[in-house]
C-alpha cells in the first residue's frame, strides 16, 4: 500500500472496529471474573483513554521492554498489540519488571521514520510523528512535513513494519480487528469523494471517525498532493477549493501547488 501513491494507507490498528470499545468490554469481563473470586472491589479500566503511562507500567509488569521507537515490545508478540489496564484497590503480588532492552545495535526504526520523529534511541518528538500529525493535531500540518507524509492518511506503522521482533507477531483471530469498508485497499480519490454524511456512515464504529470529516479531508488532500498529477486528481482537488472548512481549503490549495510544481 505504501508503494502505491494512489492508494490510502491507514494504520493497521484502525482498519477494524474501534479498539477502545473492544478492550473496554474485555476489561469489564476481566473485572467480573476477578470479582467472582474475590468479591466486590473497586476498579477503573483504561485503554489509551486517560493520562495513564501504559507502556512504562507494562514494562514494569514484565510484559516487555520499551523499544527504540518508544513502543512496547514483547519477545514473542513483537509490538503489534494494544494495552489495557485495571486500576484497583486490591492488594496484588508484584511482578518482576522486564529485563533491559533487547534492541541491541539495531536502528531500523530510527532510519525508517519518514519524518525523523525518532530523534534518538528511545526518544520520540511527537510533533513530527505522522500518527500525531494525522490524528491528534487539530490545526494545519506543518508545510515542511507534508511531503514526508506520503499517502499515510490515518496514522503510521513504519517503525513497526521494520522491527525484527515483529517477525514473531501473529495475525489476530479477533473478528472486530478485521478490515471494514475496504480501508485496507482504498484509493485516495475514492475516499476524498466521500461527503460528510458518507464519512460518518462508513466510519461508524471505527477509530477513524474521531478525527472528523475536516481533518480526514485535510489528510487526504496532503496525500493527493504527494501523489501523481492526473486530470482526476486536479478535478477532485479543484472541486474542494471552496470547501466550508478553512482547514481543508488550505491543504487543497497546497496539494494543487504541489502537483503543479512537480
Amino acid at each position: 500500500m505504501l508503494t502505491d501513491p494512489e492508494r490510502a494507507y491507514v494504520a493497521r490498528y484502525a482498519l477494524g472496529r474501534d479498539y477502545h470499545r473492544l478492550i473496554r468490554h474485555r476489561l469489564r469481563q476481566l473485572a467480573a471474573q476477578i470479582e467472582a473470586q474475590t468479591g466486590a472491589f473497586i476498579w477503573l479500566g483504561f485503554t489509551d483513554s486517560a493520562p495513564v503511562l501504559e507502556k512504562p507500567l507494562a514494562s514494569q509488569a514484565g510484559l516487555g521492554w520499551i523499544g527504540k521507537h518508544t513502543n512496547l515490545i514483547h519477545p514473542r508478540a513483537g509490538s503489534w498489540f494494544l494495552l489495557g489496564e485495571l486500576y484497583t484497590d486490591l492488594v496484588l503480588p508484584v511482578d518482576d519488571p522486564a529485563s533491559d532492552s533487547h534492541c541491541g545495535t539495531c536502528s531500523r526504526c530510527i532510519r525508517a521514520c519518514p519524518t525523523g520523529a525518532i530523534v534518538a534511541p528511545y526518544q520520540l518528538d511527537a510533533r513530527r510523528c505522522i500518527s500525531y500529525l494525522t490524528i491528534e493535531l487539530h490545526d494545519s500540518i506543518p508545510v515542511e512535513l507534508r511531503p514526508l507524509i506520503g499517502n499515510r492518511v490515518f496514522g503510521c506503522d513504519d517503525c513497526q513494519l521494520v522491527c525484527p521482533w515483529n517477525r514473531f507477531a501473529q495475525m489476530s483471530a479477533e473478528m472486530d480487528f478485521q478490515p471494514r469498508n475496504g480501508l485496507d485497499d482504498a484509493r485516495l480519490l475514492e475516499l476524498f469523494a466521500w461527503t460528510g454524511e458518507e464519512f460518518l456512515r462508513r466510519t461508524e464504529g471505527s477509530p477513524v471517525r474521531r478525527i472528523g470529516f475536516a481533518r480526514w479531508s485535510r489528510n487526504l488532500a496532503v496525500a493527493l498532493g504527494n501523489g501523481p498529477d492526473t486530470p482526476a486528481v486536479r478535478t477532485a482537488l479543484t472541486q474542494r477549493l471552496h470547501d466550508p472548512s478553512q482547514l481543508v481549503r488550505e491543504h487543497v490549495q497546497w496539494a494543487l501547488q504541489q502537483i503543479t510544481q512537480r
